[in-house]
């Protein structure tokens, strides 16, 4: 997974996999990236700064569980 924050576009990104997409607007400034069989490899935020709480939200990010055995 990859998370990006581009300043220059205020956008956030979630990057789960590396796919071709086709992006759908969700409205009210998020887009989820889905790929051709239907999964979601991503989602944007935009005007993220301000969605998000601040640039001290987007300068935190707090990782659980990552790592873990996951169930078969």
């Amino acid at each position: 997974m990859k998370i990006a924050y581009d300043a220059a576009v205020d956008a956030l990104s979630i990057t789960f996999s590396d796919a071709t997409v086709t992006t759908r607007d969700l409205g009210d400034g998020l887009a989820a990236d889905y790929d051709a069989e239907g999964r979601l490899p991503g989602i944007e935020i935009l005007d993220a700064v301000q969605r998000v709480g601040g640039l001290d939200t987007l300068r935190q990010v707090v990782l659980e569980s990552v790592g873990l055995a996951i169930p078969a």
